[in-house]
């Protein structure tokens, strides 16, 4: 359980935030489970995903270790990427990210869940999602701003 506390979850995001200053690329949607994680990227015109990723899980692995006092490999694997085709598999991706928390029994509300794409959405926090107005069109939720709720 990599990802076993809020503070890790934030460590990851803060990571990921971090990358975004020195790769181009775009977050359409995300979330941080307790084991696992899930990313819906676009890197940007000549960027390589996997070279995103690798500093991504790299930067994270060492302050992970640091913070723990491990040292070694903190992944099991390489991560898995797949290349969305087509705008009915956006939408079922983008999705599935979206109810990810709920159908592993975490919260009841995808919207309860404070570490992924639709709660930072609806809390305001734009520093990890790009949001298009597509997106918001197609998911309403994710355009609609809590309040009280940060």
């Amino acid at each position: 359980m990599i990802f076993d506390t809020g503070f890790m979850k934030d460590l990851f995001l803060n990571v990921v935030k971090r990358a975004r200053t020195k790769y181009d690329f775009h977050v359409d949607n995300f979330c941080i489970m307790g084991n696992h994680f899930h990313l819906m990227i676009r890197p940007g015109k000549g960027m390589n995903l996997s070279a995103i990723m690798q500093w991504i899980m790299s930067v994270f692995a060492m302050a992970f270790n640091r913070m723990k006092g491990y040292t070694g490999h903190v992944w099991g694997s390489r991560f898995f990427s797949h290349v969305v085709s087509g705008f009915k598999e956006f939408l079922e991706v983008f999705k599935y990210i979206d109810n990810n928390p709920v159908k592993a029994c975490q919260v009841e509300d995808p919207l309860k869940w404070r570490h992924g794409g639709l709660w930072h959405d609806r809390a305001g926090l734009k520093h990890i999602i790009d949001q298009a107005a597509l997106i918001q069109l197609v998911f309403p939720e994710h355009g609609q701003l809590l309040l009280g709720d940060r």
